[in-house]
């Protein structure tokens, strides 16, 4: 059985296959871009114990609110660490022990039943394409796809169906650059795509205080209202779920996705 828990902004964690899997975690201290406080600073409006028993750690992209450097500084270097090529630099760099970087298409197995696959993800300035990952369960046979920008490859297609996908359903804008964070047209159209069972709100959301000159630029348009509308005008069967703050929960799905 699939559990997830929502840890706010980008962080999950992942109950599945015996396995507790740490994703894009966040709890240690502010989260800042390059030390200026001023462009943008999360904080937490509660504070939080780290989640104990980790047994994996995965991570999406480089930048901080994905590998947070004061919370990575706090995990035992003995869990394994899964990541992007830039953040399994930044793994290494701060000692963990078992670190395994993995490039597009390809595996780490985790176990005998969970292999997670990167996949094509967000790019991250001119030159540098970020990780999605699909999490696949061989006893369940079930699916779980994440990727926190709302970038998703067309290499996806052959993943298809994507039992359960966590992305984010609205869009953040910025003036003069555009669309930072993809989540109406694209999260609908990956729908169509992969025929997800559920679908979870990421990246925009949690217990979360955010202050700076990008938090007062940055524009949200949508809702996860307007995209189950959208959904359902689609004729698209898929639940929408809007987990609450560090609080677990099972993901149930249709026997047939379990077969």
């Amino acid at each position: 059985m699939l559990a997830l828990t929502y840890l706010d902004t980008n962080s999950w964690l992942i109950e599945w296959a015996g396995q507790r899997i740490l994703l894009d975690p966040w709890f240690v201290g502010p989260l800042t871009f390059g030390d200026m406080p001023w462009l943008f600073k999360a904080e937490r409006l509660t504070p939080r114990e780290f989640p104990a028993n980790i047994d994996q750690i995965v991570l999406s992209q480089g930048l901080p609110d994905h590998a947070h450097v004061p919370t990575l500084e706090t995990c035992d270097r003995a869990i394994p660490v899964i990541a992007s090529p830039s953040a399994a630099k930044i793994a290494t760099d701060l000692g963990f022990q078992m670190v395994h970087a993995l490039e597009h298409g390809q595996q780490h197995e985790v176990n005998t039943d969970l292999i997670i696959t990167a996949v094509p993800g967000s790019p991250v300035g001119p030159n540098l394409l970020e990780n999605g990952y699909v999490f696949s369960h061989r006893g369940e046979q079930t699916k779980l796809y994440y990727e926190p920008h709302g970038y998703h490859s067309a290499e996806l297609d052959a993943f298809a169906p994507l039992d359960v996908v966590i992305t984010p359903l609205i869009d953040l804008k910025l003036p003069l650059v555009g669309t930072v964070i993809g989540g109406q047209a694209r999260s609908l159209q990956l729908a169509q795509r992969v025929q997800p069972q559920v679908m979870l709100p990421t990246a925009a959301g949690g217990d979360v205080q955010v202050t700076g000159l990008l938090n007062r630029l940055l524009k949200a348009e949508g809702s996860v209202e307007r995209f189950r509308a959208s959904l359902q005008a689609q004729g698209l069967a898929v639940q929408v779920l809007e987990p609450q703050p560090w609080q677990r929960f099972e993901v149930v799905l249709p026997e047939s996705a379990m077969v």
